[in-house]
């Protein structure tokens, strides 16, 4: 099985940093994040990995070659320009021919990548979207008006838990007949556009540990959560 990673990003939610390395390879504790992802598919035996690159793409190929050094066998996709979180993918007509999975590059999880994909396959999906369930504060009093702008609700600074995606997605093959080569498609709308055609596509949702490392805070947290994050990772002696 194949798995390919997305590390096109400019990352500018995190600029500074992002102005010299491209976001995959901001460190987290002595490895770039990047690195951190490869040794985790790598030991649910995820070892033919395919990343796309964009934005200082250069520093990331040039960092990680073939994948020999990190036992893997990596190759790489590059856009000529941004097609968009899931327009890249239709430039692998080629390369994907069984189930695969997708991570972003930015994207640290204690997630069991051999669970995830056995759900997928056992729900007959075209796509599944490892889900966590978050809960955002309001600070504020929330009002809800009826039709005629009389308060119906008034909900002091209420908290609401949604689901979010990770960032991990199980994808079919055939999901590529919904891309058009060279169109920039966000994945969004690519599940959108699955769904609307009763393709089976559905949520993992996980309770264990994860972090988009999107913003400052959530960089920050991630190096100072690393000697626990490499335990749940297994990517350290326990």
């Amino acid at each position: 099985m194949k798995a390919v990673i997305l590390a096109g990003g400019k990352g500018t939610r995190l600029k500074p940093y992002t102005i010299v390395f491209p976001k995959p390879l901001m460190p987290v504790g002595d490895k770039p994040i990047l690195e951190i992802i490869i040794e985790q598919l790598k030991n649910y035996g995820l070892t033919d990995i395919i990343i796309s690159v964009g934005y200082l793409g250069e520093l990331i190929t040039n960092y990680f070659g073939n994948g020999q050094r990190f036992g893997a066998n990596i190759s790489y996709i590059k856009e000529d320009r941004p097609l968009g979180t899931a327009g890249g993918l239709s430039l692998l007509n080629c390369e994907l021919k069984d189930t695969f999975l997708m991570v972003n590059g930015d994207t640290l999880t204690s997630l069991n990548f051999s669970e995830f994909i056995t759900y997928h396959k056992q729900r007959q999906a075209i796509a599944t979207i490892a889900l966590k369930n978050r809960s955002t504060y309001v600070d504020f009093g929330v009002i809800e008006l009826d039709k005629t702008d009389s308060i119906e609700k008034y909900i002091e600074k209420p908290t609401f838990n949604h689901l979010v995606s990770m960032g991990v997605y199980a994808f079919e093959p055939r999901v590529l007949q919904y891309l058009n080569p060279g169109e920039r498609v966000d994945l969004p709308d690519f599940i959108k556009l699955m769904i609307s055609k009763d393709e089976i596509v559905k949520g993992y949702t996980f309770d264990g540990y994860w972090l988009d490392i999107g913003r400052p805070d959530d960089y920050e947290k991630a190096n100072s959560e690393i000697e626990e994050l490499n335990k749940m990772l297994k990517l350290v002696k326990q």
